[in-house]
């Protein structure tokens, strides 16, 4: 393949890249925009194989990579389950930013191509940031992973003087950054960058071990923006133009998500970065602040459950990471089926970050054949809990925290959550009354109208269907 028609190729995949997020920002078009993201990274893999920079020599390795790697994503693809979507992702982003530093440190040890003047110098700031946000991603993403696998508690890791450590970071990799710049050799140059590297993993692991469970759908759309930016990155270093556009429209993308996230819950992104929200640590209590939950909860069997369900005009269901772990969103499908049928009016509030991911609750949902048009988001949905006759919390908490609103010392106040204590009944479906990934006590639970219905979520939803079937 001609250096033209390969350069035809990674523009026609660019365009495909381009469809592919324009697609996946809509439910309805979401597959399309896979279909597309696929058909594009196929054409650049085939473009960049069959390019004249690929010797005959190098095209067997290249195959055996892809293939290796493609049976590990096809087992992957077969045995994850939904619920561990969010590690997974996760691990991906890992295996990104170890990509970016191992093709950093490759690049450097490259004298196939000699670099002199201002070209060297740039070549070299390419390396040192491409290598740098590599190191931080993949540190940062593999201490998400245990975070989210289970493996890492979500309480935060807050080191004393934590931000002077960063800072001193900062400052050490900036020095070493002029040292690696100025070295004479790739010997002399290797120290500093061996040096910023195992800072840069340090700081990635610091950053994210500071961040509570309740930020982490930030963390997962921060850490997505990261691998773009690691991947535009290696982009200059192999100086490859459709790495570097893949790498900025991932970047970009996963930056504004993060900002999303951050809107939602009523953050900071870089309060975000700095951690602590989320630990579960008690907060000391503002003068005149809002008393601790009090009061007894009102425990609600599957066959009353039932029976509200079934007198109900208006049912908001609202979906949380404990249906997620129970697999209970095809039920929840069935029993939405059977309201339906009976002229109930159902329909889905998704918060924004609802489970472990952005997008987690909607793609369950989709799975579960759920209608499109009857899941809404958080702002279209808030304004009508008034007018529901039942609204039903299936494995959510944070979001769902009237906290939030009341209690001006809370963790989580001045986040925006979901009002269903304005239904008329509100039924909260837990294992027990242990508090949410926020660490945060729920208010909501010993309100007069919500019930609490107490088990796992499959197994109690399966009853309600049944008594709705009898």
């Amino acid at each position: 393949m001609t250096a033209s028609l390969a350069t035809v190729a990674y523009i026609g995949a660019t365009i495909l890249f381009i469809l592919s997020l324009g697609g996946l920002s809509n439910p309805e078009t979401a597959r399309r925009g896979n279909l597309f993201g696929m058909l594009g990274m196929g054409i650049a893999v085939v473009a960049t194989i069959l390019g004249p920079r690929v010797t005959a020599i190098g095209v067997p390795y290249i195959v055996g990579a892809l293939v290796v790697g493609g049976a590990i994503g096809l087992y992957a693809a077969k045995k994850v389950q939904m619920t561990q979507m969010p590690e997974l992702v996760a691990l991906m982003h890992s295996l990104v930013g170890l990509a970016a530093c191992l093709v950093g440190f490759s690049s450097y040890v490259d004298t196939s191509v000699a670099y002199t003047g201002a070209e060297k110098v740039i070549h070299e700031v390419e390396i040192y940031i491409g290598i740098l946000i590599g190191a931080v991603t993949f540190s940062g993403s593999i201490v998400a992973f245990g975070k989210l696998s289970g493996k890492i508690g979500g309480k935060p890791l807050l080191l004393p003087a934590r931000h002077a450590l960063n800072l001193v970071a900062l400052l050490v990799v900036i020095w070493y950054g002029r040292e690696f710049v100025l070295a004479p050799d790739v010997n002399a140059g290797m120290t500093p960058l061996i040096v910023m590297t195992v800072i840069a993993l340090l700081f990635g692991i610091h950053m994210v071990m500071a961040i509570g469970g309740a930020d982490m759908p930030v963390v997962v759309s921060m850490l997505n923006s990261y691998s773009g930016w690691a991947a535009a990155a290696t982009g200059f270093m192999l100086s490859n133009d459709l790495l570097i556009v893949t790498g900025a429209l991932v970047g970009s993308s996963g930056a504004i998500l993060s900002y999303i996230m951050c809107r939602a819950m009523n953050r900071n992104f870089f309060s975000v970065i700095a951690g602590g929200f989320g630990g579960g640590a008690p907060v000391p209590k503002a003068a005149g602040g809002a008393a601790e939950p009090q009061g007894e909860v009102q425990p609600v069997s599957a066959a009353e459950t039932a029976e509200l369900l079934r007198e109900a005009k208006s049912v908001i269901i609202v979906p949380g990471y404990g249906m997620a772990v129970a697999q209970a969103q095809h039920t929840v499908y069935e029993i939405t089926k059977l309201l339906r049928e009976k002229g109930v009016n159902v329909r889905f509030a998704i918060h924004p970050v609802a489970g472990r991911m952005p997008g987690h609750m909607n793609v369950l949902l989709a799975e579960a054949k759920v209608p499109y048009d009857i899941v809404m988001e958080m702002d279209e949905i808030n304004e009508d809990f008034p007018e529901a006759d039942v609204s039903m919390v299936i494995g959510a908490n944070d979001i769902v925290n009237p906290a939030a609103q009341d209690d001006p010392s809370s963790p989580i106040a001045g986040m925006p959550v979901l009002e269903v204590w304005k239904a008329r009944t509100s039924i909260v479906m837990k294992r027990s009354m242990a508090s949410g990934y926020a660490g945060v006590d729920n208010p909501l639970f010993y309100k007069d109208n919500n019930r609490m219905l107490f088990g796992d979520a499959k197994k109690m939803l399966d009853e309600v269907l049944g008594a709705l079937k009898g």
